[in-house]
């Protein structure tokens, strides 16, 4: 089922530059990196190296968690957002390359710095299944 986030969280989410996803492995190994996403109609992609763990464990385990937050030494004004899902990979085609326009757009430096490519890139997208949200 799909989880609708609210508008105050997906203003969140896009003024954010950063994201950490945690995935799990064969063998129950955990892995948490940190990923530039982007938002887009109620759904969260961001792009990786197709050979990176992150997409090895997505590919054997769909579950992801993906945590969007800012410190603050005063922690009343600490705020942030934490994502549930399930991700599937898009490995080619029309839907790869919106989401990549998206996240050029988004990432100025990414084109000229870490292209995308067909064949040694993948775009991973993130159902939302839940969300919680703290300080918004």
């Amino acid at each position: 089922m799909v989880h609708r986030l609210s508008g105050k969280v997906l203003a969140f989410i896009r003024s954010q530059p950063v994201a950490r996803v945690a995935t799990v492995g064969d063998g129950g190994v955990p892995n948490n990196v940190p990923v530039c996403p982007v938002a887009l109609n109620g759904r969260l992609y961001f792009a990786s190296p197709a050979a990176a763990r992150k997409v090895r464990d997505l590919r054997s385990n769909p579950r992801v968690a993906l945590v969007f937050d800012v410190y603050a030494d005063n922690w009343k004004r600490r705020t942030g957002v934490m994502i549930r899902g399930s991700a599937s990979i898009i490995d080619q085609g029309a839907a790869f390359r919106r989401v990549r326009l998206a996240l050029y757009r988004k990432y100025k430096p990414y084109r000229r710095l870490a292209p995308i490519t067909e064949g040694r890139s993948v775009v991973v997208c993130i159902t939302p299944t839940s969300s919680l949200s703290w300080g918004l």
